[in-house]
């Protein structure tokens, strides 16, 4: 129970450090392996907003060491109110270590309704299960 509580209050402190370092851009995520208790490096991630007639692809980049990607949203765009989706490639960053899992990609689709707030996705991440929040 300790580790978990640590973990959770790592989470919450992450998150607010977050949130501050990338103030410039509207969105951030944070992966972070449950099964581990570590961040998760290496996780390819896409980033959709819907249109009339689908998804359209806005971004993809990889999580760093501490598992985030600061500023996923593209820099040269501006944010607009909508449905997006971020997209975790879990299945490819768990075959690269050697892991089973249930879940190839996990897509969260999240709804901007306020464009001057910044938006934060973390995805708590096991092989057979994930919860996800809007972080802060």
């Amino acid at each position: 129970m300790k580790t978990f509580s640590a973990l959770l209050a790592g989470i919450i402190l992450s998150s607010v450090a977050t949130t501050a370092l990338a103030a410039d851009n509207p969105l951030s995520v944070h992966v972070l392996n449950i099964q581990t208790g570590q961040p998760s490096q290496g996780v390819d991630v896409e980033l959709e907003r819907r249109t009339d007639t689908g998804w359209e692809l806005l971004a993809t980049a990889t999580t760093d060491e501490s598992g985030r990607i600061s500023a996923l949203y593209p820099a040269d765009e501006t944010f607009i109110s909508g449905v997006y989706r971020v997209t975790f490639e879990t299945g490819e960053w768990f075959e690269a270590h050697d892991t089973d899992t249930f879940f190839p990609n996990i897509p969260v689709p999240f709804q901007v309704d306020d464009t001057e707030q910044h938006y934060h996705v973390p995805l708590l991440l096991s092989p057979y299960g994930y919860s996800t929040y809007r972080g802060s």
